[in-house]
């Protein structure tokens, strides 16, 4: 009867481990599961601001710009996101070629003309190519700079 209880205990224990054992690696697993997550949504964050190496201080005067004359309403935060965008591909649309749609993102054809503008007013020298490097970003902080002087 003792050698039973013992074994029946032992079973007992044994199975009481392996449900530890498994609820630590659902528990590990879950986590791992979350990570990606977590992830997609900063980079979804990331995606959503393209300040194209402007300083948050720069940002905050083009948004200033964008607000007074091309109907930027969100705020004045130095992150240049889906709105203010928006309030840019307008001035380009204008201005300098853009024809794709208003719709926030600063792919290729919005890059190319901001490139065309900064071309024409800011000192960029490189080809009108969507490519948004080191040219493009010096004009680029040149007028943000400007911005900031004067809104």
């Amino acid at each position: 009867m003792t050698r039973s209880l013992v074994s029946v205990t032992a079973i007992i224990g044994i199975a009481a481990g392996g449900l530890a054992t498994a609820s630590t690696s659902f528990a590990a697993s879950e986590s791992a599961a979350a990570k990606p997550a977590a992830a997609a949504a900063q980079d979804a964050t990331i995606l959503a601001t393209q300040n194209f190496g402007l300083t948050a201080n720069q940002a905050k005067g083009v948004q200033r710009w964008l607000k007074l004359y091309w109907g930027y309403t969100g705020a004045i935060d130095g992150e240049l996101g889906t709105n203010s965008w928006k309030a840019m591909q307008r001035f380009l649309a204008e201005y300098h070629g853009y024809t794709a749609g208003i719709d926030g993102d600063p792919g290729d054809g919005t890059k190319r003309a901001l490139q065309r503008f900064l071309k024409e007013s800011w000192g960029y020298t490189g080809a009108i190519d969507g490519d948004f490097g080191s040219g493009s970003k010096a004009a680029f902080a040149r007028f943000a700079n400007w911005c900031v002087a004067n809104f």
